[in-house]
């Protein structure tokens, strides 16, 4: 009988910096970077978007071993039963079936070549972690409950300023020169999938903690890269030791096999993990008021301040989901927005 696979699922809202984790990650050994596998089905299959190695996927010779033993033709039925299964209205359902001790999206016939995709991919790939960055709490709870699953979740939080102001800006779905362009919701509609996404989260897996969960704020993450990373890995149960690291904040990147995600999942050579305080000089006083009143119990839970540039709430929790408390203090919580980037100011927010 194969051994579970174990797959580090990374959860929470979008913008937290899910593609720059992953990607570190998949440069320790024995740790796969899927990216986002929920999106395999439709942009993988279906519409034959790149991979992370540049090739679009049908094309790129170890996906193609993979889903040689998965019910390709079936992709965009798969793909919308998925849609369908994880809509937002299903939370209340999903969270009281939790509750109850039950199975929280209830069981499908797809199901089985969900489980196909994770067991070839460890098959193929010889790894001993996959590292998926669908984020989708839902998404998350189907996987934990597939069989030969071993699901450990990172759950990556940011401010919901700055990733309301990291979704208002254009960029193409794969790239600068990707006509399709990325979603880009309104403000008051990213503070409230933050809210939503980063509760349910808490919700699900908060009490697994620290086996099976661990939570990292991303400004703690850019405070102090190297300490922060080491810390994943060990959850994950990878060697820390292993690590791209050249540098304190410096990490060397080579290519890796994702499925959708941030377009910076293409970079590669040496990368500087950066701040990016674009957001504090450019997100208006409105809408900086406005995410902030959307998301005040959000914010006092994960340590964020409700004034611009002001100290986090005394006695706020922040705890990484391990019983210590996060990496950096208020000055990280509240002084240092992040992104990847160039040197200089950082052009690249991730996941």
């Amino acid at each position: 009988m194969n051994p579970p696979v174990r797959v580090l699922y990374l959860a929470g809202s979008g913008r937290s910096g899910s593609t720059l984790v992953t990607t570190v990650l998949g440069q320790y050994d024995g740790v796969f970077a899927a990216g986002e596998l929920r999106y395999l089905w439709q942009r993988g299959e279906v519409e034959n978007r790149p991979c992370g190695c540049g090739r679009p996927l049908r094309d790129c010779p170890l996906w193609r071993a993979v889903t040689q033993e998965l019910p390709v033709e079936r992709a965009a039925t798969i793909a919308a039963g998925l849609r369908g299964r994880l809509r937002m209205r299903g939370l209340p359902a999903l969270l009281r079936r939790h509750r109850r001790g039950i199975r929280p999206v209830p069981a499908h016939p797809d199901d089985a070549a969900l489980a196909d995709l994770y067991a070839a991919v460890a098959r193929h790939t010889g790894a001993r972690v996959v590292v998926d960055s669908s984020k989708l709490p839902p998404y998350g709870a189907l996987v934990g409950a597939l069989p030969g699953i071993d699901l450990r979740v990172l759950h990556l939080v940011r401010d919901p300023r700055a990733t309301a102001f990291s979704w208002r800006r254009r960029r193409g779905l794969d790239g600068d020169t990707d006509p399709e362009l990325m979603s880009r919701p309104p403000v008051w509609k990213a503070a409230l999938l933050w809210l939503v996404w980063n509760t349910v989260t808490v919700r699900l897996w908060g009490d697994r903690a620290p086996g099976g969960y661990l939570r990292v704020r991303y400004e703690d993450l850019t405070a102090d890269p190297e300490p922060t990373l080491r810390r994943i890995a060990a959850f994950a149960g990878v060697d820390p030791d292993g690590g791209p690291f050249t540098g304190p904040a410096t990490v060397r990147l080579t290519p890796t096999h994702s499925v959708a995600g941030n377009p910076s999942r293409h970079r590669t050579g040496p990368v500087p993990i950066t701040a990016d305080v674009q957001w504090r000089r450019d997100l208006s006083r409105w809408s900086y008021a406005l995410v902030t009143a959307l998301t005040a119990a959000g914010l006092r839970r994960f340590g964020y301040p409700w004034r611009r540039g002001g100290p986090g709430p005394a006695g706020a929790e922040r705890s990484a989901g391990d019983g210590r408390p996060a990496q950096g203090g208020p000055a990280a919580a509240g002084g240092r927005p992040v992104g990847v980037g160039r040197s200089g100011p950082a052009r690249h927010e991730e996941g």
